[in-house]
């Protein structure tokens, strides 16, 4: 496997104005299905504003980040890997400004390895770390504490075709979330989710087969998320719908809901 060098260029290049040029530049080259800064620094900037926590004067989002990268893409990186850091770092903290949101210090990203995922597959942990209060200014550090809501510090995992995206357990930490047990019911037979999730669709790799030609191979994934699921269609062809609404993202289930897979029937229930 290759490597890349920098060359003397900066790795996001003037940050927003710059990346996506770097798709079908020199990144975009080397890295082809792999994951590439450009779609790091996205997805870091999507975790940072989907974590948004309103306090009594400020909107604080998280300051610490964890990427999980698959043994071949963290190969990638091998000799650049600080620089990539520190690039995407500044793009955060532009983006911060940018949106007027607080950070309670700069952001801290780290890189480590999950032998889990596939190549092109990512993880973000996204938290939100107080730094001793004498050096954060004590009263912005108890306020950014006590906004912090308690469910900050899941992985979120994305694949680089942005077909698949699943809310995970923390990766790596131990900590269970404890939720029900869910099932798929479909043409009489009782399936269980596992407790990571279950891909379904007509292909045998799938953790749900519907043998069904208005099915896609990889057709929608049911992902956990906190205490309760989510249901979301990987660009099938032919859908998911929700008690008869279609899902265009990510969807909650809850038990007794009746969902369409293509043409064919299933029901949702938790136990």
């Amino acid at each position: 496997m290759g490597k890349w060098s920098l060359h003397g260029m900066s790795v996001l290049r003037s940050l927003e104005e710059k990346i996506a040029g770097l798709v079908e530049g020199t990144f975009g080259r080397v890295f082809r299905s792999e994951v590439r800064p450009v779609e790091l620094a996205r997805k870091l900037a999507k975790e940072m504003d989907e974590h948004r926590t309103v306090s009594v004067s400020r909107t604080y989002v998280p300051n610490e980040y964890v990427v999980w990268l698959s043994p071949q893409d963290r190969q990638r990186y091998e000799g650049v890997e600080q620089s990539v850091i520190d690039e995407l770092g500044a793009y955060l903290l532009e983006h911060a400004r940018r949106e007027r949101l607080a950070l309670v210090s700069r952001p801290q990203i780290e890189f480590r390895t999950d032998e889990r995922l596939a190549l092109g597959e990512f993880g973000i942990q996204a938290r939100l770390v107080q730094p001793d209060e004498a050096a954060a200014g004590g009263a912005a550090a108890r306020e950014a504490h006590e906004a912090r809501p308690a469910d900050m510090g899941h992985t979120m995992v994305y694949s680089t075709s942005d077909r698949h995206q699943s809310a995970l357990e923390q990766v790596g930490s131990g900590a269970g979330v404890s939720r029900r047990r869910a099932i798929v019911v479909l043409g009489g037979k009782r399936l269980v989710v596992p407790p990571g999730g279950a891909l379904i669709g007509r292909s045998r790799e799938c953790d749900i087969v519907i043998d069904d030609s208005n099915v896609s191979r990889r057709h929608a994934e049911i992902s956990p998320s906190g205490q309760s699921w989510l249901i979301q269609d990987l660009g099938s062809t032919n859908g998911v719908r929700v008690n008869g609404r279609q899902v265009d993202g990510p969807h909650p289930l809850e038990s007794g809901d009746r969902v369409e897979i293509g043409t064919v029937d299933v029901r949702f229930e938790v136990e």
